[in-house]
Protein backbone atom coordinates (compact mmCIF):
# COMPACT_ATOMS: atom_id res chain seq x y z
CA UNK A 1 0.00 0.00 0.00
CA UNK A 2 1.19 3.36 -0.82
CA UNK A 3 1.53 6.22 1.23
CA UNK A 4 0.49 8.72 -1.15
CA UNK A 5 -2.47 8.58 -3.81
CA UNK A 6 -4.44 9.57 -6.56
CA UNK A 7 -6.61 12.40 -5.25
CA UNK A 8 -4.10 13.46 -1.93
CA UNK A 9 -4.07 16.71 -1.04
CA UNK A 10 -0.16 16.95 -0.86
CA UNK A 11 2.37 19.68 0.19
CA UNK A 12 5.85 20.57 -1.04
CA UNK A 13 9.15 20.23 1.48
CA UNK A 14 11.99 21.54 -0.41
CA UNK A 15 12.50 23.15 -3.45
CA UNK A 16 11.30 26.02 -5.40
CA UNK A 17 7.79 25.03 -4.79
CA UNK A 18 8.34 24.53 -0.94
CA UNK A 19 5.40 25.43 1.04
CA UNK A 20 2.77 25.18 -2.22
CA UNK A 21 -0.02 22.67 -1.76
CA UNK A 22 -1.54 20.72 -4.33
CA UNK A 23 -3.90 17.32 -5.34
CA UNK A 24 -1.65 14.26 -7.02
CA UNK A 25 -3.20 14.05 -10.23
CA UNK A 26 -0.44 11.14 -10.97
CA UNK A 27 1.59 8.51 -9.34
CA UNK A 28 4.38 6.89 -10.52
CA UNK A 29 5.31 4.30 -7.82
CA UNK A 30 8.53 2.80 -10.17
CA UNK A 31 10.35 5.82 -10.25
CA UNK A 32 8.81 7.22 -7.00
CA UNK A 33 7.33 10.30 -8.14
CA UNK A 34 3.88 11.94 -8.56
CA UNK A 35 2.66 14.92 -10.65
CA UNK A 36 0.82 17.39 -8.48
CA UNK A 37 -1.62 19.74 -9.84
CA UNK A 38 -0.26 23.31 -10.33
CA UNK A 39 3.05 22.25 -8.68
CA UNK A 40 6.77 22.50 -10.34
CA UNK A 41 5.56 24.13 -13.72
CA UNK A 42 7.66 23.70 -16.22
CA UNK A 43 7.84 25.37 -19.64
CA UNK A 44 7.99 22.86 -23.29
CA UNK A 45 8.17 23.84 -26.81
CA UNK A 46 5.18 21.81 -27.90
CA UNK A 47 5.45 21.26 -32.01
CA UNK A 48 2.01 21.65 -33.47
CA UNK A 49 -0.15 18.81 -34.67
CA UNK A 50 -3.54 18.31 -35.85
CA UNK A 51 -5.32 17.99 -32.94
CA UNK A 52 -2.92 20.68 -30.48
CA UNK A 53 -1.63 24.08 -31.38
CA UNK A 54 1.93 24.69 -31.31
CA UNK A 55 4.01 27.10 -29.15
CA UNK A 56 5.25 27.37 -25.70
CA UNK A 57 3.34 25.42 -23.34
CA UNK A 58 3.43 25.12 -19.06
CA UNK A 59 2.62 22.12 -17.56
CA UNK A 60 3.40 20.29 -14.39
CA UNK A 61 6.63 18.14 -13.98
CA UNK A 62 7.21 15.11 -11.65
CA UNK A 63 8.35 15.42 -8.06
CA UNK A 64 10.07 12.90 -6.01
CA UNK A 65 7.73 11.65 -3.47
CA UNK A 66 10.47 12.24 -0.69
CA UNK A 67 9.85 16.06 -1.32
CA UNK A 68 6.25 15.58 -0.80
CA UNK A 69 4.26 15.49 2.53
CA UNK A 70 0.49 14.53 2.56
CA UNK A 71 -1.37 17.20 4.14
CA UNK A 72 -3.17 16.55 7.32
CA UNK A 73 -6.86 16.61 7.28
CA UNK A 74 -7.44 18.63 10.53
CA UNK A 75 -5.20 21.39 9.86
CA UNK A 76 -3.45 20.92 6.18
CA UNK A 77 0.10 20.74 7.78
CA UNK A 78 2.57 18.68 6.37
CA UNK A 79 1.97 15.13 8.28
CA UNK A 80 3.98 11.96 7.87
CA UNK A 81 1.48 8.43 7.34
CA UNK A 82 1.29 5.26 9.49
CA UNK A 83 -1.01 2.26 9.05
CA UNK A 84 -3.52 0.35 10.91
CA UNK A 85 -5.97 -1.94 10.61
CA UNK A 86 -9.42 -0.90 11.31
CA UNK A 87 -12.26 -2.60 12.75
CA UNK A 88 -13.06 -4.66 9.79
CA UNK A 89 -9.59 -6.02 9.34
CA UNK A 90 -8.80 -3.92 6.86
CA UNK A 91 -5.34 -1.98 6.12
CA UNK A 92 -6.30 1.79 6.59
CA UNK A 93 -3.70 4.92 6.35
CA UNK A 94 -3.52 7.45 9.35
CA UNK A 95 -1.83 10.60 10.10
CA UNK A 96 0.45 10.83 12.62
CA UNK A 97 0.50 14.21 13.16
CA UNK A 98 -3.93 14.20 14.72
CA UNK A 99 -4.21 10.51 14.43
CA UNK A 100 -6.88 10.81 11.92
CA UNK A 101 -7.88 8.34 9.33
CA UNK A 102 -7.09 9.62 5.79
CA UNK A 103 -9.97 9.05 3.51
CA UNK A 104 -9.35 7.10 -0.33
Amino acid sequence: MQKIRKGDTVVVLTGKDKGRSGEVVRVMPKDDKALVRGVNLVRRHQKQTPQQEGGIITKEAPVHLSNLALADPKDGKPTRVGFQTNKDGRKVRVAKRSGELIDG
